[in-house]
Protein backbone atom coordinates (compact mmCIF):
# COMPACT_ATOMS: atom_id res chain seq x y z
CA UNK A 1 0.00 0.00 0.00
CA UNK A 2 3.02 2.61 0.79
CA UNK A 3 4.00 2.27 -2.25
CA UNK A 4 0.62 2.85 -4.32
CA UNK A 5 0.88 5.82 -2.24
CA UNK A 6 4.48 7.22 -3.02
CA UNK A 7 3.56 6.44 -6.84
CA UNK A 8 0.99 8.72 -6.71
CA UNK A 9 2.69 11.56 -5.02
CA UNK A 10 5.27 11.27 -7.54
CA UNK A 11 2.49 11.35 -10.60
CA UNK A 12 0.72 14.21 -8.87
CA UNK A 13 4.28 16.53 -8.51
CA UNK A 14 4.26 18.66 -11.47
CA UNK A 15 8.38 18.64 -12.88
CA UNK A 16 10.05 21.80 -12.69
CA UNK A 17 9.51 22.41 -16.42
CA UNK A 18 5.78 22.20 -15.74
CA UNK A 19 5.99 24.71 -12.75
CA UNK A 20 8.01 27.19 -14.64
CA UNK A 21 5.39 27.50 -17.70
CA UNK A 22 2.84 27.38 -16.25
CA UNK A 23 1.46 23.64 -17.55
CA UNK A 24 2.07 20.91 -19.58
CA UNK A 25 4.50 21.93 -22.51
CA UNK A 26 2.22 21.26 -25.25
CA UNK A 27 -0.61 22.47 -23.92
CA UNK A 28 1.13 25.96 -23.19
CA UNK A 29 2.23 26.03 -26.98
CA UNK A 30 -1.32 26.07 -28.04
CA UNK A 31 -2.30 28.57 -25.99
CA UNK A 32 0.43 30.93 -26.68
CA UNK A 33 -0.39 30.25 -30.60
CA UNK A 34 -3.84 30.85 -30.19
CA UNK A 35 -2.81 34.04 -28.33
CA UNK A 36 -0.73 35.13 -31.12
CA UNK A 37 -3.11 34.44 -33.43
CA UNK A 38 -5.86 37.02 -31.68
CA UNK A 39 -3.49 39.58 -30.81
CA UNK A 40 -1.45 39.87 -34.43
CA UNK A 41 -5.22 39.76 -35.51
CA UNK A 42 -6.16 42.76 -33.45
CA UNK A 43 -2.69 44.68 -34.22
CA UNK A 44 -3.36 44.31 -38.15
CA UNK A 45 -7.07 45.42 -37.44
CA UNK A 46 -5.82 48.69 -36.05
CA UNK A 47 -2.53 48.72 -38.28
CA UNK A 48 0.16 48.30 -35.90
CA UNK A 49 2.89 46.38 -37.07
CA UNK A 50 6.01 44.67 -35.06
CA UNK A 51 8.56 47.39 -36.95
CA UNK A 52 6.00 50.06 -35.99
CA UNK A 53 6.04 49.16 -32.28
CA UNK A 54 9.94 49.02 -32.29
CA UNK A 55 10.52 52.53 -33.69
CA UNK A 56 8.26 54.15 -31.47
CA UNK A 57 10.04 52.34 -28.53
CA UNK A 58 13.13 53.39 -29.92
CA UNK A 59 11.98 57.02 -30.08
CA UNK A 60 10.38 56.86 -26.43
CA UNK A 61 14.34 55.45 -25.67
CA UNK A 62 16.02 58.60 -27.11
CA UNK A 63 13.35 61.22 -25.96
CA UNK A 64 14.08 59.75 -21.96
CA UNK A 65 17.72 60.26 -22.92
CA UNK A 66 17.85 63.30 -24.56
CA UNK A 67 15.37 64.89 -21.78
CA UNK A 68 17.02 63.37 -19.11
CA UNK A 69 20.61 64.49 -20.05
CA UNK A 70 18.70 68.54 -20.50
CA UNK A 71 17.81 68.12 -17.22
CA UNK A 72 21.42 67.48 -16.37
CA UNK A 73 22.44 70.21 -18.16
CA UNK A 74 19.48 72.74 -16.94
CA UNK A 75 20.37 71.78 -13.52
CA UNK A 76 24.48 72.78 -14.22
CA UNK A 77 23.49 76.12 -15.27
CA UNK A 78 21.09 76.63 -12.21
CA UNK A 79 24.08 75.31 -9.91
CA UNK A 80 26.49 77.63 -11.86
CA UNK A 81 23.99 81.02 -11.89
CA UNK A 82 23.80 80.50 -8.00
CA UNK A 83 26.97 80.20 -7.65
CA UNK A 84 27.83 84.02 -8.68
CA UNK A 85 25.72 84.86 -5.55
CA UNK A 86 26.44 82.11 -3.17
CA UNK A 87 30.58 81.65 -3.47
CA UNK A 88 30.65 85.70 -2.98
CA UNK A 89 28.68 85.43 -0.16
CA UNK A 90 29.99 82.48 1.69
CA UNK A 91 33.80 83.72 1.14
CA UNK A 92 32.59 87.79 3.18
CA UNK A 93 30.81 85.63 5.57
CA UNK A 94 33.85 83.40 6.52
CA UNK A 95 36.35 86.55 6.35
CA UNK A 96 34.21 88.24 8.46
CA UNK A 97 33.39 85.28 10.93
CA UNK A 98 37.42 84.71 10.93
CA UNK A 99 37.76 88.57 11.90
CA UNK A 100 35.24 88.82 14.81
CA UNK A 101 37.35 85.57 16.17
CA UNK A 102 40.51 88.09 16.51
Amino acid sequence: MPETMDNRETNQRRGWLESFLGGSPGRVVVRLVIMSLVVGFLMAIFGLSPEAIFRSFQGFINSVFDNGFEVFRDAFAYILTGAVIVLPLWFIGRLMAAGRRR
